[in-house]
Order: C-alpha cells, then sequence, then structure tokens
C-alpha cells in the first residue's frame, strides 16, 4: 500500500484544515501519516477536526507561520527524521509554511512523489513589493523541486501558471476543496434557533454575517461601511454578524462605533447589539443555519470555504471578486459578486437581498444544489486518489 505524508502548516478553522483531514482519513488505499504545525495565539485551534475523523497527528510546534531560522531548522529536521522512518512514497504540503520545509525535506531525502497545494497565496495584497517578489522566487524554486503543483480552481491555476509564473500550467492540477455537505441540511431550523437565541437575534431581524480571521486582508472595513450605508437604506430591522476573532479587532469595533452602530464582543461582553462579534465558532452548521445573508468582502483570497459552505446551508452570499470567488458563486445565481472596495455596489446587493426574502430564498436554493454537486468530500477523495494513482505509476513506484 503506497505511504503518503501529509503536512499542514497549522490546524485551525479553514479550508486547508479540513481538506487535509479529510484526504488523510478517507483515501483508502494508502496509509496516511497527517503532520500539524504550531498555530498563532489569536487562532482558532481545529483539533475537533481530528478528533472527529479519529486522527492522531504528529504535532511539530516549531512549524509555525512566522519565519523563524532556529524554529525552522529544527522543524526540518523533525520533518526529515519522520521522512526517513516513515519511507512514503508521496510527501504532500498543503500551505506556504509546511510547502516550504516539507518539501525542502522530501527532496534531501529523494521522496519518489513531491506534491504541494496552494490553498491561496501572497502574490499580491499582504506585503510590500520586495517581499512579495522574494516569496514569488521561493515559489519557483520548490515548484521545481515538486512532481505535481495542486490549485483548488481554474483561477487559481491561472495566477500560478500564467499571471506568476511558479511553474509550467501542464505541471499544475486542479482539484477543488470538498466538504461534508449534510451537516449543513440536517435539523437546520432547531440550529437557527439556538444560534439566534444565544446572540439575540429575533426572528423578524435579517441577520447579515461574515466569517473568517479579523486581519487587514480581509477588509472588515467595507463590512462595517456596508453596514452604516445600508441602515441608512432601508427599515428593515438588520443585524451584522462577525464570526471570528484576529489582531484587527480592536479597529473593526472602532469603526461600528464611528458610524454609531451598537457593538458587542460576546465573549466578554453578552449584551443585545445591532453588530455582534461571535469570535471563533467550531460549529459553523449552526452559524449558517441562523444568519439569512453571507458577505465577505476580501482583497485577496484562495477558494473561499465560507461562501461555499453558506451555499451548502442555502444562503446567498454578497462577496468582492477576488480569487477563486467566481468559482464557487455564480453570478446572480447563488449570489452578487461585486468589484473590490466598491462600497455603493456592494451595499446595494446587500439591499436588494435584504428587502427580497423571495429572492434570498431563490438564490439560497440553487447555491445549494450547485455546492453539493461540486464540493462534496467523496468527489476530493475520488480526484485526489486519480492524482496520486497517476503519479505513481508514472514515477514506477508501485
Amino acid at each position: 500500500m503506497p505511504r503518503v505524508l501529509r503536512i499542514l502548516n497549522r490546524l485551525i478553522i479553514g479550508g486547508p484544515a479540513i481538506n487535509a483531514t479529510y484526504l488523510t482519513r478517507y483515501m483508502d488505499g494508502f496509509e496516511t501519516r497527517l503532520i500539524i504545525g504550531g498555530k498563532d495565539d489569536h487562532e482558532e485551534d481545529a483539533t475537533h477536526l481530528t478528533e472527529k475523523l479519529g486522527i492522531q497527528p504528529v504535532y511539530i510546534p516549531q512549524m509555525k507561520r512566522a519565519i523563524n531560522p532556529l524554529n525552522d531548522r529544527i522543524a526540518y529536521n523533525e520533518i526529515r527524521n519522520i521522512i526517513d522512518e516513515f519511507k512514503p512514497d508521496i510527501v504532500h504540503t498543503h500551505a506556504a509554511k509546511a510547502g516550504v520545509i516539507g518539501r525542502m525535506a522530501a527532496d534531501a531525502a529523494g521522496v519518489p512523489v513531491i506534491l504541494h497545494t496552494f490553498h491561496g497565496h501572497v502574490f499580491h495584497s499582504y506585503f510590500n513589493k520586495l517581499q512579495t517578489d522574494s516569496f514569488i522566487m521561493i515559489e519557483r524554486y520548490l515548484a521545481k523541486k515538486s512532481t505535481g503543483i495542486i490549485a483548488i480552481s481554474e483561477s487559481q491555476k491561472k495566477d500560478l501558471g500564467t499571471t506568476y509564473k511558479i511553474c509550467e500550467p501542464k505541471k499544475i492540477e486542479i482539484v477543488p476543496l470538498g466538504l461534508d455537505i449534510d451537516k449543513f441540511l440536517e435539523n437546520a431550523d432547531e440550529k437557527r434557533a439556538t444560534f439566534r437565541r444565544k446572540f439575540f437575534i429575533a426572528d423578524d431581524e435579517i441577520a447579515i454575517g461574515i466569517i473568517g480571521r479579523i486581519v487587514p486582508i480581509k477588509n472588515h472595513k467595507l463590512f462595517v461601511a456596508a453596514a452604516a450605508r445600508l441602515l441608512s437604506m432601508t427599515d428593515k430591522k438588520i443585524k451584522f454578524i462577525i464570526v471570528g476573532d484576529g489582531d484587527m479587532r480592536g479597529q473593526v469595533e472602532t469603526e461600528f462605533q464611528r458610524m454609531g452602530i451598537s457593538y458587542s464582543y460576546f465573549p466578554e461582553h453578552a449584551i443585545a447589539a445591532t453588530a455582534v462579534c461571535t469570535s471563533w465558532q467550531t460549529k459553523i452548521d449552526e452559524v449558517l443555519a441562523g444568519l439569512d445573508i453571507v458577505a465577505l468582502t476580501s482583497h485577496n483570497e484562495g477558494t473561499p470555504l465560507s461562501l461555499i459552505e453558506a451555499q451548502a446551508a442555502g444562503k446567498p452570499v454578497v462577496s468582492t471578486n477576488v480569487g477563486g470567488v467566481t468559482d464557487v458563486v455564480m453570478q446572480n445565481l447563488g449570489g452578487f459578486i461585486t468589484l473590490p472596495d466598491a462600497e455603493v455596489e456592494f451595499s446595494e446587493a446587500l439591499l436588494r437581498l435584504v428587502n427580497d426574502p423571495e429572492l434570498r430564498e431563490k438564490l439560497g436554493a440553487f447555491g445549494k444544489s450547485f455546492v453539493t454537486r461540486k464540493f462534496s468530500y467523496h468527489r476530493l477523495v475520488d480526484d485526489m486518489s486519480s492524482y496520486y494513482f497517476r503519479l505513481l505509476d508514472k514515477h514506477k513506484v508501485m
């Protein structure tokens, strides 16, 4: 049986963790070991995923997101030792830091098949030009040491192969994300009531949510601006729900207060407010059952998990047109996609959904059908298994 060593930056809530854990658990025909790095303090731990799936990962806490020569060398040596002991046929890394350390160790050890999945990239809107150019050069170098590169959307493949020339497009395989869709369809009414009761959302209030890290790249400032504009354009009762946490939470709170919008950070002040930050929530199916509309305001994205999950739960979405958004949302069918930072356009898209419950239901129904077909974890596992076997056969491993 072929052996796979799967290496993930850190086990936190989001698409990479779901992708890596589902592939570890459900890929029959492979013996898989999962390595996990350390998370930052503000990031929400997702060990519930490994516990639920019965996975016992190997933790290397020194493999963290930040560049640290000492920790990175320790992590490299640990991974190299595991490779020497486990003798994998495939090393498959997920996300940037794991991709650097894991691929270097795998190449040095002579692993037959070395793969890397880009769950996003940092080639614009994250760093200054000098830093960005450095990261691009590093990824080009690592791509030469990789048997294959995996993109999770068509638009991401275009970015990697054509825009930033990380490698030749023919070296890039597209394998979209896969989720457990069923959980978003079960006991939705009960979950909705539970979520709304917890965060003081009345039955006649329309809850608009944004889900993810509260960091600059996610551009919550646009969400706040749209909230203020929306409240001035309709007399509907609206609540704005921020699900997540991060370095910019204090600034988001200040922005809401500056706009005259009442705000509550629930872990500290569990009071009713027009804008509520719930911090991190592990029961995302419960969260989505309680929302009516899901927003995404980012400057840059890979394939946004929050929009896939929102549609799986039957919720219409409004998003900026970044990264792989158009690969997961059909314009005017599952939701509305606007230009980045287009405050007026974004607000008006939300207003259409707020004022028209039949439109919300129509777009939600389409989105549910669309993602059920395209983003099931069964499809993910089948696609990846097929890709693995093709590469193993090509390199005469089996």
